[in-house]
């Protein structure tokens, strides 16, 4: 397929193009993510080589601006070593089920976190930034949680803060961004805004409440999501809380958080979005983000949760698309199929989407049917501290 020209000065960071093993074999993670994105993404001839940027790894001085000297040291001694002690394990969480030890155990996460520093420094010289292995939000300062071993939007985040700039951080994954959310609560020129699964229900199994309010002046915002919404009552939700953020808030750069795993498809998900109303999102914080002189936006996207491979590929394909301003055909191209379908993954192939997978990058509308439940969080939601304040 014939290279198709972009409109938007976008940067795309990735580690490699290659396939390469991470969270070992028996793990949520354990599947193809962004190299699979970027398989799709070539075969429609959407990344060219002044787009691609290399990752680099986070230097530890960059990693101390969130982790604490003793979670950085301990993490490489454990790469050094090829295991985690016990002692490593019981204090800062790593080698554990959730969070495993695998090859290159400090290297790979380092690479991802330095690519979110990257993608600051991107936007910060004027172009837009995608990095689609960042968006690890849960991890605290000195222990890994949910996958996530280090905190690279937080890092993103304090790059653009050491040049001034109010940051308004936006996580649309399923999960509550609580490791971002903690990270800022006492910093009044960044927000947090996480519309997210109900705590209740799923990971982390607690905070990301509406009436959850920040420690230092309402700097963030939680909308927990019933079980099954979905396109028209996300849309619904996310029109009562965005403009009237960016209004109050005034940010100079935005950070969005891009996890996939909103998406019907997703294993680990238990929400009823589509992958348009995924894009729809991006779009919406695309076309309303601060911008340069010369207008390109002031975005910088990661990526995060995500655990069917197949629909996160279709979905960040099209999220990069958006971003560099290409206009890509609902069909896949053959190629980008062919990747999709070489994937080892059935746990969805007796479902009536599996095949629509692998022939478009869209999925058949769903229910669009609002419940009442969803007009009364949106009441909620407008009469939120940070929302009535002049």
């Amino acid at each position: 397929m014939s290279y198709l020209q972009p409109t938007r000065k976008a940067t795309y960071i990735a580690g490699s193009k290659y396939r390469r093993k991470a969270y070992g074999s028996n793990h949520p993670l354990a599947i193809p993510r962004v190299s699979l994105a970027t398989e799709l993404i070539d075969a429609y001839g959407a990344l060219t080589a002044d787009e691609f940027l290399q990752a680099r790894k986070a230097a530890d001085f960059e990693l101390e601006w969130f982790h604490t000297p003793e979670y950085v040291s301990a993490f490489k001694r454990a790469e050094a070593l090829g295991r985690v002690s016990n002692p490593v394990r019981q204090r800062h969480q790593l080698g554990t089920l959730e969070n495993p030890y695998f090859e290159q155990f400090f290297t790979i996460p380092a690479t991802a976190t330095g690519a979110s520093i990257q993608a600051a420094e991107e936007v910060i010289r004027g172009r837009i930034a995608f990095n689609p292995a960042g968006g690890m939000h849960h991890a605290r300062p000195d222990q890994a949680h949910g996958f996530c071993y280090f905190n690279d939007p937080v890092l993103g985040i304090l790059r653009l803060r050491r040049e001034g700039w109010r940051v308004l951080y936006v996580d649309i994954d399923a999960h509550h961004g609580d490791g971002v959310e903690a990270a800022f609560a006492d910093d009044s020129e960044v927000f947090t805004l996480s519309l997210h699964m109900d705590s209740r229900y799923a990971y982390p199994f607690k905070g990301g409440q509406l009436s959850d309010t920040a420690r230092a002046g309402n700097t963030s915002l939680n909308v927990p999501l019933p079980k099954d919404t979905n396109d028209a009552e996300y849309r619904m939700l996310f029109d009562a809380v965005w403009q009237p953020v960016l209004d109050r808030f005034r940010p100079d750069a935005i950070v969005l958080q891009a996890g996939t795993d909103m998406i019907f498809a997703d294993p680990l998900g238990k929400l009823g979005l589509s992958t348009q109303g995924f894009l729809a999102t991006a779009q919406t914080i695309l076309d309303t983000s601060p911008q340069h002189a010369d207008g390109t936006p002031r975005l910088l996207v990661t990526g995060g949760g995500g655990y069917h491979p197949l629909v996160l590929a279709r979905a960040w394909a099209g999220l990069w698309a958006l971003l560099s301003g290409r206009e890509l055909p609902e069909a896949l191209p053959s190629a980008g199929a062919a990747a999709l379908r070489a994937v080892d993954w059935d746990m969805d192939e007796e479902e009536a989407h599996y095949e629509q997978l692998f022939t478009s990058r869209l999925d058949v509308p769903g229910n669009l049917n609002v419940r009442p439940e969803i007009d009364d969080l949106v009441l909620s939601i407008q009469q939120h501290p940070f929302l009535q304040t002049p």
